[in-house]
């Protein structure tokens, strides 16, 4: 590799290198966006989608098929598939944490109405299914049914256990499983299965996915206290304003005193929160090393899937999966 490739992302290489399915794919999206008879699907739809962002989640599906020698058209359709259950979930999110802005632009939910992105939302899951089932494969719909399924579990899941000082590091990762890791491990299996992988392969696919995904929102969660806002898109503290209790928030009240767990309870449980208690807040994540230890597991996971793709054969891909399990965590060095 040059210098010029090493100044290039691992996702913007990997998109690179995967740019004719990759249009494939945006064509396939495009048209199935199309509703003859509710004009509001294919507005809210092509708002959010145009909003940009990285695609990594079709993108794995597309890899892992590769990976796996597939030659075959499907693999288009099921990151297709992964994508609208994506898109699916964030019209959702934004409704029930009433955000006003997602990758700097104004929800659907602000510039239409809770009910529009709610039931194109809903749309955007019945379109997803409808895909998976055109490759014909009972295993493929199997992953990705559960994924959904897995997903709607781990968000009501959070409803619960987000404001609740009771929450331990188990039920977040419980949580982490269930929203955000469950489809980057159904991205990457479905594609190993569509192209006849053995067993191993197709499980080292998926531990790939799920300890990416982990990692992936561990960062996520992280950067909510100490990332750039310009490059995060969120400002500081938005997740403690929001009365989230996140991984290193956890880690802290695990060490609290009396009356540093008081705070907790009056700003996250009770939602009471004053002038200065941010700034309190970090400072409290900084005496009891909760920012260090989990920017250490977000490694650790990291770490992970880079060793899940050890049964794999060496390929091109294959390098730039592990350098994105890298960059996912470089962002927090």
């Amino acid at each position: 590799m040059d210098s010029s490739e090493n100044t290039v992302k691992p996702h913007d290489r990997l998109a690179a290198r995967l740019a004719d399915d990759m249009d494939a794919v945006n064509t396939l999206i495009r048209t199935k966006m199309a509703s003859e008879h509710a004009p509001r699907i294919p507005e809210v739809t092509a708002h959010l989608v145009g909003a940009g962002g990285k695609r990594l989640r079709p993108m794995l599906t597309l890899a892992s098929a590769h990976l796996c020698g597939y030659t075959g058209p499907y693999h288009v359709h099921l990151a297709a598939t992964v994508e609208f259950i994506h898109t699916a979930t964030l019209l959702h999110d934004d409704v029930v944490d009433e955000s006003a802005q997602r990758r700097g632009r104004p929800t659907a939910n602000l510039l239409w109405d809770n009910t529009s992105s709610v039931l194109v939302g809903d749309y955007l899951f019945a379109r997803s299914f409808q895909l998976m089932t055109e490759c014909g494969s009972m295993e493929v719909m199997r992953i990705l049914s559960n994924a959904a399924a897995t997903i709607a579990e781990g968000e009501v899941l959070q409803l619960t256990a987000a404001q609740d000082l009771a929450t331990d590091e188990a039920v977040y990762l419980q949580v982490v499983r269930g929203k955000t890791a469950a489809l980057f491990s159904a991205a990457m299996e479905v594609g190993g299965v569509i192209a006849g992988a053995d067993n191993a392969k197709v499980r080292a696919l998926y531990d790939y996915g799920d300890a990416l995904g982990v990692a992936f929102q561990i960062v996520d969660d992280l950067l909510d206290y100490q990332g750039q806002p310009e490059a995060t898109g969120k400002n500081i503290g938005d997740d403690f304003r929001e009365r989230k209790l996140t991984l290193p928030v956890i880690k802290a009240v695990a060490k609290a005193s009396a009356d540093e767990r008081a705070f907790w309870e009056r700003t996250i449980e009770k939602g009471k929160q004053d002038e200065g208690d941010l700034e309190h807040a970090l400072a409290l994540l900084n005496t009891h090393d909760a920012l260090a230890q989990t920017r250490a597991d977000a490694i650790g996971w990291a770490d992970r899937a880079k060793v899940a793709l050890a049964p794999l054969p060496d390929h091109d891909i294959k390098d730039m999966l592990v350098d994105l399990a890298d960059y996912v965590v470089d962002r927090i060095s």
